[in-house]
């Protein structure tokens, strides 16, 4: 314990700015998220586009892919947030999914976990050296999954958060990044948080369209 405890204390000392503010726009866009406000976006946005950064630098080739996919999505998510029937009601409501979309989902996951795992095998050997396949592919692949059904407004993208927050916390931590490590504990009590929060607001939809 002593030695995980001094590791965390040294990597803190090596935290560079870039990654404090990634983290804190990060965390503020998993609030935002959880309160289901379109600032998620925005925020998230500054979030991702340094990690993408942070990521190819720590040869976290996993990790830049999420980022980048991240970017991506959230554009996508905040325009489909942001659209507005005639009378300028919200079109998207937070649901529940239901069985069709969870073979939808786990299907996804799959597809990506295998994608990423045999890509990063391959890369290993060249030039990624600092990648763990199967967990770098895990965790990609959950966030993968949990950002497609957040722009849906699907309750279970909190899972998918769950676990890809469970995996990176030790991934970062022995890859040198221990801010981001603890940023990803932070993001898994959220990730509880934002699931009760969800799961409320589907009920509450569900009983005013009874």
């Amino acid at each position: 314990m002593n030695e995980i405890w001094q590791q965390f204390i040294e990597g803190m000392k090596n935290t560079g700015w870039l990654e404090y503010i990634a983290v804190f726009t990060g965390i503020a866009s998993v609030w935002f998220s959880r309160l289901e406000s379109i600032w998620t976006y925005p925020v998230g946005l500054i979030n991702t586009i340094i990690y993408i950064y942070l990521s190819i630098q720590g040869d976290l080739f996993g990790e830049a892919s999420v980022n980048l996919y991240y970017t991506i999505m959230s554009i996508i998510g905040w325009y489909m947030w942001w659209r507005r029937d005639e009378n300028k009601v919200a079109v998207l409501h937070v649901t529940h999914s239901d069985g069709k979309m969870w073979l939808y989902q786990i299907a996804f996951f799959l597809f990506f976990y295998f994608s990423i795992f045999f890509a990063l095998t391959y890369l290993k050997k060249s030039f990624a050296e600092g990648a763990i396949p199967w967990a770098d592919a895990f965790a990609s692949a959950t966030a993968f999954t949990g950002m497609w059904l957040m722009t849906k407004k699907k309750v279970e993208s909190w899972y998918w958060w769950i676990a890809t927050n469970i995996a990176s916390i030790p991934l970062y931590f022995v890859k040198g990044y221990v801010f981001t490590s603890v940023y990803y504990f932070v993001l898994l009590v959220f990730a509880f948080w934002g699931l009760a929060e969800w799961k409320k607001r589907a009920g509450l939809r569900k009983l005013s369209a009874a």
